[in-house]
């Protein structure tokens, strides 16, 4: 009996999800502007003094929400350069519940 029930729990805990480390979020992004766009949502962002667009869903319950301003955590979980002129990037956003969200470089400006 204790190993069936020692078998469930080490069953259990190695399907439950892992939370985010935060500290693997080390990238500071400033939102300037929030915006739905085409179904999903556009971002104005400053990292790194440079300003850049970002769109992904919103992952809120309403399809049409937007995301508070202000400074967030994230790290770059894609960096793909084809051709010295091509970048593809992939950003994840560590929000304040433990929630993430991802986002796609749509755009970038001086």
């Amino acid at each position: 009996m204790k190993t069936a029930a020692l078998f469930v729990l080490l069953l259990l805990a190695t399907l439950a999800p892992a939370a985010p480390a935060p500290d693997e979020y080390s990238i500071n992004v400033h939102v300037t502007s929030s915006y739905f766009v085409g179904g999903g949502q556009g971002l104005d962002v400053v990292i790194n003094s440079k300003k850049y667009q970002l769109s992904g869903f919103s992952g809120a319950t309403r399809s049409a929400s937007v995301l508070a301003l202000g400074d967030y955590k994230a790290k770059l979980i894609k960096d793909e350069h084809q051709t010295a002129y091509d970048s593809y990037q992939e950003y994840e956003f560590l929000f304040p519940d433990k929630k993430t969200r991802k986002f796609l470089l749509s755009g970038q400006s001086e």
